[in-house]
């Protein structure tokens, strides 16, 4: 990239907030000016870190500080009102998940970033991982035929989404609560594609299964396991499992992330993940609590506007498995 680095504005100094710091520390094309948080000693802490003035409040960054864009790292239900201000601004917004609470939110912020022209995207992290970029070139390649399954048992339907395309329906099923938290403790999840290829994403914060991998793709001619020490792919009437990746890396991921976010700010890339592929994880987190309410199959609209349900639960505790490393 032929420019100066992207200047980011930290918004929120918890745990998400420092594994970024690690990321922006190797990364070139990016770097961070400015950190708030409402907690004044941690983003004075945070900002000591990265060598930058802390702030107080998010409106005080962006009235002192000189930023091309903000990384939200602050609770969901406050994720609408930082991105709409931003970009009204003209400051750029890479937005952690989930987008925001409810679909008719998530809807404001992507079309003020229509109607200002400021970018906007949400961060998912495991589509930059680059074991998951090497699986899903097997699989656009056709080695393994025709897509029958695909299992996640770690992070959302996001990847599933990357891998399939649209998802028609979903069906989410609760398992038993035996702790005192406010979110659903393990859910597991169906979704349909609208090509008709079934998807399982495995979801808890109560109990650790200890996965060598986290993400399956089962073909008619093979099957892709994608694991946080090696990934590996297995053709049908062979019994070696061949290696084409050496694991999840998370910083990695983060870096990546910020470098095509950067990257499509000065103009030279694409958005990985588009502020429409953003809206359709929060309408199948609607519709994940619908059909939990109604214990049975409920369709996912495209993204075109409309929603299946109205005040959905702010706490998405189906968006935040503990098991997510």
């Amino acid at each position: 990239m032929n420019h100066d680095p992207v200047r980011f504005g930290l918004v929120g100094a918890g745990a998400i907030a420092q594994s970024y710091a690690l990321a922006f520390d190797s990364c070139s094309l990016a770097r961070v000016v400015a950190v708030a948080d409402a907690r004044p000693q941690a983003a004075a802490a945070l900002a000591r870190r990265l060598k930058c003035k802390p702030f107080n409040a998010y409106y005080e960054m962006a009235e002192q500080a000189e930023l091309d864009a903000v990384l939200i790292c602050t609770p969901p239900n406050t994720h609408a009102e930082i991105c709409v201000e931003a970009l009204e601004r003209g400051v750029a917004v890479l937005c952690e998940k989930p987008l925001s609470i409810d679909v008719p939110s998530a809807q404001r912020m992507i079309e003020t970033s229509r109607n200002t022209g400021v970018k906007m995207t949400m961060a998912s992290k495991f589509r930059f991982v680059q074991d998951v970029v090497l699986a899903k070139a097997l699989v656009t390649s056709g080695i393994l035929g025709d897509i029958v399954l695909i299992d996640n048992g770690t992070h959302s339907v996001d990847l599933i989404r990357y891998f399939l395309g649209p998802l028609a329906e979903i069906h989410v099923v609760e398992g038993k609560r035996g702790r005192d938290l406010p979110v659903e403790e393990t859910v597991h999840v169906f979704v349909r594609s609208t090509s008709g290829v079934l998807g399982t994403v495995d979801l808890s914060w109560s109990i650790n299964k200890e996965l060598d991998s986290y993400l399956r793709i089962y073909g008619s001619e093979g099957t892709i396991s994608v694991g946080w020490k090696d990934s590996r792919f297995l053709l049908s009437g062979s019994r070696d499992w061949h290696v084409f990746g050496k694991g999840y890396d998370k910083v990695q991921a983060f870096r990546s992330q910020i470098e095509n976010f950067a990257c499509a700010f000065c103009g030279e890339e694409t958005l990985l993940l588009s502020p429409e592929d953003a809206l359709a994880s929060v309408q199948v987190i609607e519709a994940a609590y619908a059909s939990l309410r109604d214990s049975h199959w409920i369709p996912i609209p495209l993204c075109s506007g409309s929603h299946p349900t109205s005040g959905t639960s702010a706490r998405l505790g189906l968006d935040h498995p503990r098991t997510c490393h």
